[in-house]
């Protein structure tokens, strides 16, 4: 078992918590749609650029969703907003 951080599991399993929240229904549905490319990018199996690139594309999503009327899902969001930024800008290296 090991103790190393993985973002992209970190990054759908907080999309994912969202799923059960009772959020507003265009927040939901940009939820959702970041969480399809979140569970698609979590498993392993794609290369960095593909990681990169639906990262990328899940944080357009998510700039979208000013609040999704559930604080708790709020949290989330704001979590998975940083690890997405995180993820698409390992291409510049950062």
């Amino acid at each position: 078992m090991t103790d190393e951080f993985d973002p992209l599991a970190a990054l759908h399993e907080h999309l994912a918590a969202t799923e059960e929240r009772p959020v507003e229904r265009e927040a939901g549905w940009r939820l959702g749609e970041a969480q399809a490319l979140a569970a698609e990018i979590a498993g392993g199996g794609v290369d960095e650029e593909v990681a990169v690139r639906r990262a990328g594309e899940i944080r357009t999503l998510l700039a979208e969703v000013d609040r999704t009327g559930d604080a708790e899902a709020d949290d989330h969001v704001a979590a998975a907003r940083e690890l997405a930024n995180r993820i698409a800008t390992r291409a510049d290296g950062g």
